[in-house]
């Protein structure tokens, strides 16, 4: 009989998935190699194939919502629709999103609230925000020249749209009763209109 073939992306990819849930859960302070490799149905030591540290695993999971955030930003982007149907859809798309995978939104609140900036912990958030503002003052700059926007909307607004977005996902994840579904149609009224 020969050995069971492992994929080693999938192997990877469901021992950051694990990582994750124990992290979101148990906060990374307190998560454990051990628990990400009990979460993940695996040993120890098999974790130590794949990461070499819990900081490496946590530096995998940011670039993973990194990746999927700039995926949503490029739709954002891409041209053929009126840019606040795009703006309308972003918003929509990164609550889904967020919805659909909580649990990276949780680790980073986590990680928030701890205060860890500690060397080597990827908070780079501020890369991600940054790129959110900068393509939502496009797409308001770009409604504006078209006559859908009001003259000078910018970069401000976009700042607000965004904490819009993320105070409302922020209250779902303390509060799961909110039912921040149904809130998605306010959040995309309340940004459009206040802009036009």
């Amino acid at each position: 009989m020969s050995p069971k073939r492992v994929d080693k992306s999938a192997r990877r990819q469901e021992i950051l998935e694990a990582a994750v849930r124990v992290f979101a859960r148990r906060g990374f302070a307190a998560g454990r190699i051990e628990d990400v490799a009990a979460e993940a149905g695996i040993a120890k030591g098999s974790v130590y194939l794949y990461f070499d540290s819990r900081e490496e695993i946590l530096q995998a999971a940011f670039e993973a919502l990194a990746a999927g955030s700039r995926e949503i930003v490029g739709r954002a982007r891409t041209p053929g629709t009126p840019p606040l149907d795009r703006l309308a859809a972003l918003i929509r798309d990164v609550i889904a999103s967020v919805t659909v995978s909580p649990e990276p939104a949780r680790l980073l609140l986590d990680l928030y609230g701890s205060g860890a900036r500690e060397e080597g912990l990827p908070l780079h958030m501020a890369e991600i925000y940054r790129e959110y503002r900068t393509v939502i003052a496009a797409l308001l700059a770009e409604a504006a020249a078209e006559g859908s926007a009001r003259p000078g909307v910018g970069a401000a607004e976009a700042a607000v749209i965004v904490g819009a977005i993320e105070g409302c996902l922020l209250q779902w994840i303390i509060d799961p009763a909110l039912p921040i579904t149904e809130l998605t149609g306010p959040i995309v009224t309340v940004c459009l209109g206040g802009v036009r």
